[in-house]
């Protein structure tokens, strides 16, 4: 087949799948961390600190990491159709029951389910992805996924800070109970849309042609045979659970959302202590780190893709992380510097988790792939559950995310370098004896 063909076919299925996905997975960040805005209240109407809120936000990964794994393998053996259908209806009736609190107790208990409730959804997404495009596409399709990221941030901040702003009283609730319900609907709705509209596999996708069938078909299966020539792949669970690589490689994946707990959780309390008070016009400036990570991303993804480099692209993501931490820890005061440094988080968060998920499918086998990306997801989750508590408990005692933003600073850079220096540049050639 042509290259133009090639693309073409490529372009239908982006346009097709990752188009409603990429909506999908908007809705996803914002009920997840829409928390960040309705704790600006919440707080005060629970009677909850700023250690209290940290433990809430943790527990959201309970549910998340215990049910990580057996969600993606679940996917693997149902189909990404049911599995979608099923996560997205669960977390929008739950996200949407969060504007009836009334407890910290409650605040906890549907944290915990909003997790197990998200769980499989990244990971599954993931492993969908390798269902219908070949690897030198994949990290750019994951960063355009990734973007979904961004613009729930670009839209999510000045969305929740005019429903802030406009809502509270309205009906006899609370602002953030508006807050919570008008942004859980749209997910239950997207659930329904879902199981009508996605395909499971490229053979069963009656908007493919059989040539486009064709395409992606073959592509997929000269990835497949290269990673049998050239790896040593684990087909069973646990034969990838004692692979070294993905110990690493879920250290690495583990500090990438540090940043991101910085930015989803932390973004406007930072903004509001610099100097900005009025709630509308907090959520408007926490869009702009948002739109920094979106561009960075797109430059970073497409230059690891054209040269066919991770590592060192994965190292100078970390880095920019790390510096955009330290930088804040000491310029917090100042709301344009502030922005800036929250940034270069976004480069780091955005762009590391599009070119770490690139790699282990360069690994594992088509038959290990389930397992060996939930098992990394899984695992690197551990990162997100301990650091909203760490900063958290920091802010309660000192008053200040200084000492907190400088430890993450240090972590993120220490799982660029594990990836960096534990993972080959190149897989090893199989052993014929």
């Amino acid at each position: 087949m042509s290259d133009k063909a090639r693309e073409a076919t490529f372009q239908k299925v982006t346009w097709r799948l990752m188009s409603f996905l990429f909506v999908c997975w908007v809705l996803n960040y914002l009920d997840r961390v829409n928390v960040s805005f309705a704790q600006l209240q919440l707080k005060q109407d629970l009677g909850m600190s700023d250690a209290a809120y940290g433990l809430g936000i943790s527990l959201f990964f309970i549910g998340y990491i215990l049910l990580e794994v057996p969600s993606t393998l679940w996917l693997e053996k149902v189909g990404a159709r049911k599995t979608v259908t099923r996560i997205m209806l669960l977390w929008g009736v739950i996200s949407t029951s969060m504007a009836f609190m009334t407890s910290p107790t409650q605040f906890y208990i549907a944290r915990i389910l909003l997790g197990a409730a998200e769980a499989g959804f990244w990971p599954g997404i993931i492993l969908y992805m390798t269902y219908w495009f070949p690897a030198e596409r994949r990290a750019r399709i994951t960063s355009r996924f990734l973007l979904a990221i961004a613009v729930a941030g670009v839209i999510g901040g000045p969305l929740s800070g005019w429903i802030l702003h406009n809502f509270n009283g309205v009906m006899g609730y609370r602002n953030w109970q508006w807050l919570f319900f008008l942004e859980g609907v749209p997910a239950v709705i997207g659930g329904v849309v879902a199981y009508f509209y996605l395909v499971d596999k490229p053979e069963q996708a009656k908007w493919l042609s059989p040539a486009e069938k064709k395409i992606i078909t073959d592509a997929l299966a000269a990835d497949t045979r290269a990673a049998d020539k050239k790896t040593k792949s684990a087909h069973r669970i646990g034969m990838a659970l004692r692979d070294p690589r993905v110990y690493i490689l879920a250290w690495g994946w583990s500090t990438v959302p540090l940043c991101g707990t910085i930015l989803n959780y932390w973004t406007p309390t930072i903004i509001k202590q610099s100097g900005v008070n009025n709630v509308l016009n907090v959520g408007l400036l926490s869009a702009l780190p948002y739109i920094i990570g979106a561009l960075g991303m797109l430059m970073i993804a497409r230059s690891s893709d054209l040269s066919l480099e991770r590592r060192w692209h994965f190292f100078a993501c970390t880095c920019f992380g790390g510096l955009g931490g330290l930088a804040l820890a000491t310029m917090s005061t100042n709301s344009a510097a502030a922005i800036i440094c929250l940034g270069l988080i976004s480069v780091s968060y955005f762009s590391a988790a599009a070119i770490i998920w690139s790699i282990p499918p360069a690994y594992l086998s088509e038959e290990a792939r389930a397992s060996g990306i939930g098992i990394i997801s899984s695992i690197g989750q551990i990162g997100a559950f301990c650091a909203p508590i760490m900063l958290g408990w920091i802010k309660t005692l000192t008053g200040s995310l200084t000492i907190g933003l400088i430890i993450i600073s240090g972590l993120v850079i220490s799982g660029g370098l594990a990836v960096l220096l534990g993972v080959p540049s190149k897989t090893k050639p199989v052993n014929d004896d």
